[in-house]
């Protein structure tokens, strides 16, 4: 029988008088005068303890009677009735449990009816061969009595009397403890605010200086307070979007160190020396301190955590969880424990991971789920991972979020503005230099050429003033030049004399260190315990004479300590100073064993490509030669197309580094270059850009290409920084595409802004094309020329008097105008014909004032990113959208 339906029969007026025979009446009051201060259960039954008004065979009649009234009624019966006798003595054991049990009438009340009858049945004899119906009811019945019994607890006064001083007791007592915790233990939030002053002064301190490779000559410091060093480059998205009806637009670039305003997720790509680690260490010290450059004020109030994967996985150890970052970065700090999560679980959290290329290929799986699971523990942090641009897949952390960014090459403008920077850093002595070497990167191509990142930019200022403003050509040769100011000139110049006890010339030196960056290449790392690193050279100084005269431990110090190339991250690891220096020593090493077939096996490892190439630089005519054919037969095996283009390109793009070279194989790798060109994608048009100056004459003509094949040889193109570019581009200006026009305006910023708006800005057919203006200088060149145009997107580097002028050249309709903190608000005057407007704020903590826009008869439409006011004022016809 149901348990309601047992409650219908045994009526509360019926039941509450016959349990209420099973306790004692007591006066009122809280019965804080008796021996026993707690009022038990077994006190309050009357058929225990020595006022026992009632037996147990009067309980057993009491059962008798409520089993009786249940059964009564029409229905189905709740049990079986030859089983009466056996349910009444089974009800009668439970109910004289209650004089058995050890607490008191609060402790009942707040356990319940349901648990005090399961106390009650624990404590009775368990009832022998009922039936499932009977036990089913004498459950019931028993939580039905427990209810009566506890409504009759809850109406004594001194039920009422008592929970009030047992609350008093418990909360003087909670109160005690934790006065007691709070005395030992300081608060959470105070300890952990502690620890962060001292962790991000830290990180302040360890992050804030940067080396300008070659600055570290005569009277000059070796590093360089960041903030005066650093430059900002610019990150890119993408080529540009498929073409379709109506005006397009490619994404826009955005200075790198803003990425994570737009962003909290990002995989930002780019070549050895390109900047990413400086980036790390920009991103790190913004977070880190409170002077803050323009933009920057985005990254307040987090939480850098700086992860070189390199270190991290150096003894094949698994991936830290967050209670070891900062272990295992090497930080000597200890945090609260449970910093970090606290951190992370926040949102506050600023994840640099930096290096994912710099980590065995078969290991990047593992590295990826290390940051899936991350992801999905903690939302809200910004997250940075930093990678060279083949070692992943394009989508590799697309599921993920992220956004893939590409660090773009130094446009000649930063160039000019790294060399100049360096000039200044490197003393009133280096100033001669300055304006010589700005010229050369003008006329002189193949200087031209190698300076695309601060590494190659830093080794190039270096090498002109030590050499009297005469540079070397060629990449081969700067890098042996670089080789011989770090290895054998720096000391000497320096009045150093010898600060190891020994002196080794550059040879020998060169000799045992490439050991050192063959067998990390060999095993596909870029850091190896310090004392494997001294075992490598103390077995190869034997084999070279002019060492051979030190003890090897002696020989190893010095190349650790003096050479420039090597450093030690932390006290039992050693790694070069830059990834480029070790790919040229472990190609010099492969050419001085001939281990081709090392060569032709990695050929298609992203991390070999300029092993390879400089490989081909080193090697003899006929070695030369034969590297090139193994690896046109490589891509011939290769089933993949993706791995038969890389190939190819590979042999193509290494054919500039040959010194000596027969003319069949020439023109063999540029006839199989010519065999995958035009690109079908963007990502082969950049691969095939890696040629140089050769795949010009290779790509095809506006006439003869498709609207993709032109948008595709044109991002070729426009990666190849080559005044010879600028006159296969100038054949496209006339294109009827949008999107390929688009590209050739988006790509200004890689060229000498004069030449290329004389040569192709002014000569563009501008229908529906939007002009992107990212530069004072590009700017100044529109103005110059007279070229108004009504759609304009002009970038956050594009000073407020430059806007405008802009504005007021063109009076655009539309018009995406990018700024960052501390820039100035809307432009004034507001464009009048203007009628549609796209604001980017990043990083940008002022909000800007929208109400003007209400004035613009033509405006219909207006999307920002980043916070606005005064949105109440503008009138039903604006569309408004915030992003």
């Amino acid at each position: 029988m149901e348990p309601a339906l047992i409650g219908t029969r045994l009526a509360s007026a019926a039941i509450g008088p016959l349990l209420k025979k099973l306790l004692v009446s007591e006066g009122p009051g809280a019965g804080l005068v008796r021996k026993d201060a707690e009022v038990r259960l077994s006190g309050l039954v009357s058929f225990r303890g020595e006022k026992r008004t009632l037996t147990e065979k009067d309980v057993r009649k009491l059962a008798a009677t409520l089993v009786e009234r249940s059964r009564r009624g029409d229905g189905e019966p709740p049990f079986p009735a030859d089983e009466t006798e056996a349910v009444t003595d089974a009800l009668a054991a439970n109910l004289l449990a209650l004089g058995d049990l050890d607490m008191d009438d609060v402790q009942a009340v707040r356990l319940g009816h349901r648990d005090l009858a399961r106390r009650l049945r624990a404590a009775a004899p368990a009832p022998d061969g009922l039936s499932t119906d009977s036990v089913l009811y004498l459950e019931t019945m028993t939580e039905w009595a427990c209810l009566h019994i506890l409504e009759f607890f809850t109406s004594r006064s001194t039920f009422i009397a008592r929970s009030l001083v047992e609350q008093t007791r418990a909360q003087a007592e909670l109160l005690a403890k934790m006065d007691e915790v709070i005395r030992r233990t300081p608060p959470a939030e105070t300890r952990d605010e502690a620890f962060e002053r001292r962790y991000l002064a830290h990180l302040a301190k360890k992050h804030g200086r940067l080396t300008i490779y070659g600055v570290d000559l005569h009277h000059s410091p070796d590093e360089w307070p960041l903030d005066t060093a650093y430059l900002s480059l610019e990150a890119t998205g993408g080529e540009g979007a498929p073409e379709a009806p109506g005006r397009q637009r490619e994404q826009p670039s955005v200075r790198a160190d803003l990425a994570l305003a737009r962003h909290d997720k990002v995989l930002l790509r780019g070549l050895a020396g390109s900047g990413k680690t400086t980036l790390v260490q920009w991103l790190t010290i913004s977070a880190a301190t409170e002077d803050r450059a323009g933009g920057m004020a985005y990254l307040r109030g987090r939480v850098p955590f700086v992860l070189p994967l390199r270190t991290l996985t150096r003894h094949g150890e698994r991936l830290p969880s967050p209670d070891r970052f900062l272990s295992a970065a090497g930080c000597p700090l200890t945090p609260p424990e449970g910093w970090t999560d606290r951190v992370l679980a926040a949102g506050r959290g600023l994840v640099l991971v930096d290096g994912i290329d710099e980590i065995p290929e078969a290991e990047r799986g593992r590295a990826r789920d290390w940051l899936r699971d991350l992801l999905g523990a903690y939302e809200g942090n910004r997250w940075l991972v930093t990678s060279r641009p083949t070692a992943v897949r394009d989508d590799w952390l697309a599921p993920d979020g992220f956004t893939e960014l590409t660090l773009a090459p130094m446009a000649r403008t930063e160039v000019a503005t790294f060399v100049r920077r360096w000039h200044r850093a490197a003393g009133p002595d280096a100033a001669v230099y300055e304006q010589p070497l700005l010229d050369s990167l003008r006329t002189a191509e193949h200087v031209a050429q190698l300076a695309t990142n601060p590494l190659m930019c830093g080794l190039i200022c270096a090498l002109h003033r030590d050499r009297r403003g005469f540079l070397p050509r060629g990449r081969k040769a700067l890098y042996e030049a670089a080789l011989s100011l770090l290895l054998s000139r720096r000391d000497r110049e320096r009045d150093m004399g010898a600060p190891t006890g020994l002196v080794l010339d550059e040879a020998p030196q060169i000799q045992l260190i490439q050991r050192l960056a063959y067998w990390l290449t060999l095993n596909g790392r870029t850091q190896m315990d310090r004392a494997h690193a001294a075992s490598i050279v103390t077995e190869a100084v034997p084999a070279v004479p002019e060492a051979s005269a030190y003890p090897p431990d002696q020989v190893f110090t010095h190349l650790l300590h003096r050479s420039g190339l090597l450093r030690e991250p932390t006290a039992d690891t050693v790694e070069f100073v830059h990834r480029t220096f070790q790919d040229h020593l472990a190609a010099k090493a492969l050419v001085d064993h001939w281990d081709i077939g090392v060569l032709v096996r990695h050929a298609a490892d992203d991390q070999w490509e300029d092993v390879i190439r400089m490989a081909v630089g080193h090697a003899r005519p006929r070695e030369c030669a034969e590297i090139l054919r193994e690896l046109l037969s490589a891509a011939d095996a290769a089933e993949d197309r993706r791995v038969r283009l890389r190939l190819t390109l590979l042999a193509a793009t290494a054919l500039d580094h040959a010194t000596e070279l027969s003319p069949e194989i020439r023109e063999e790798v540029l006839r199989r270059t010519g065999e995958v060109i035009p690109p079908r994608d963007a990502d082969e048009a950049r691969q095939l850009a890696e040629v140089g100056p050769l795949v010009l004459g290779l790509l095809g003509g506006s006439e003869e290409l498709t609207a993709t094949e032109a948008f595709n040889s044109v991002v070729t193109a426009s990666h190849v920084p080559a005044d010879a570019a600028l006159v296969y581009l100038a054949r496209f200006t006339r294109h009827p595409s949008l999107t390929v026009r688009s590209q050739l305006v988006w790509s200004w910023f890689r060229f000498d802004p004069r030449s290329y708006a004389e040569e192709i800005v002014a000569h563009l057919d501008r229908t529906d094309l939007v002009f992107t203006v990212r530069l004072d200088a590009q700017a100044d060149e529109l103005i110059r020329l007279g070229l108004s145009h009504p759609l304009l997107d002009i970038g956050g580097r594009v000073s407020a008097d430059r806007v405008a002028a802009l504005l007021s050249l063109c009076d655009p309709v539309y018009l995406r105008l990018e700024r960052s903190d501390g820039q100035d608000g809307l432009p004034v005057p507001l464009p009048a014909r203007l009628e549609e407007l796209e604001l980017d704020w990043y990083g940008s903590e002022t909000p800007v004032d929208l109400a003007p826009l209400a004035a613009l008869p033509h405006l219909h439409s207006v999307d920002t990113y980043g916070p606005v006011i005064g949105t109440e004022h503008l009138p039903p016809r604006i569309r408004f959208q915030s992003f």
